[in-house]
């Protein structure tokens, strides 16, 4: 009788552990589809861009780079079609940041995040 039961709690045991390892490998595979899907909306919103002369980014986009980072040099330049600019600085200590304006110098980089969210879902 004794090993009746210890071969029904083994049995038990075994399934359980079994059904978990299945719950993990279900949950990699989510959490993977999610970076796929990052990743995907961050290549769909750096393909909107079209690369650019920096001497071709408006006036108030250069003020605004020169006034919110002194120092800085602009590396690259992009331009969208709804006119909104992906500008590539290099800082006054050498780090390289992408920022993003609209066509009258205003700083965007909370929207494309957002847009990027909701690409997500």
């Amino acid at each position: 009788m004794k090993k009746l039961i210890f071969a029904t709690a083994l049995a038990v045991g075994t399934l359980t552990a079994v059904n978990a390892q299945d719950k993990a490998i279900a949950q990699t595979s989510t959490d993977e589809a999610a970076m796929t899907q990052t990743v995907d909306a961050q290549e769909t919103v750096a393909q909107d861009f079209k690369e650019i002369k920096a001497t071709e980014l408006p006036k108030p986009v250069l003020e605004a780079v020169a006034t919110d980072f002194k120092g800085a040099t602009v590396s690259k330049a992009y331009k969208n079609a709804k006119g909104e600019y992906k500008v590539v600085i290099a800082t006054a200590d050498k780090k390289e940041k992408t920022l993003y304006a609209s066509a009258d110098g205003e700083w965007m980089k909370k929207k494309m995040k957002m847009k990027m969210s909701k690409n997500k879902n």
